[in-house]
């Protein structure tokens, strides 16, 4: 069965860093596009960071760009995402996804539709 797992989520004062891990099981990272998502309550979902499988092409979500970073181990079968600079607007649980469509497309609006691997979610509070 096709799983993934977050840990690495927590609270962290504005302008630190987290880095967030996402442990694929019963199947490899270079099936899918690999991606991370995150939501308030109450407020639509939304794509941060996304991988391609094919060409390592990399979306990110433009709020997030130059202090995000998305990065595969294939060795560990695991996702990382490094976040840096981080300020109370990023606070959300965040979760990792995979699908078959590219990273544009799961890092994209309505993206729900294309999941096929998703995970429970790691919370991320940004806070004094």
């Amino acid at each position: 069965q096709e799983h993934v797992a977050e840990s690495g989520g927590g609270l962290v004062q504005p302008g630190g860093s987290l880095t967030l891990s996402c442990k694929a099981s019963g199947f490899t990272l270079d099936r899918y596009t690999i991606g991370w998502h995150r939501q308030v309550p109450g407020q639509e979902r939304e794509g941060v960071a996304c991988s391609s499988n094919i060409d390592g092409t990399i979306y990110y979500r433009d709020s997030v760009k130059g202090r995000f970073n998305i990065s595969r181990d294939n060795a560990e079968n695991t996702v990382y995402l490094q976040m840096n600079s981080l300020k109370p607007e990023d606070t959300a649980v965040y979760y990792c996804v995979g699908s078959g469509v590219g990273p544009k497309y799961l890092c994209g609006s309505n993206s729900e539709r294309f999941l096929q691997v998703w995970g429970q979610g790691t919370p991320v509070t940004v806070s004094p």
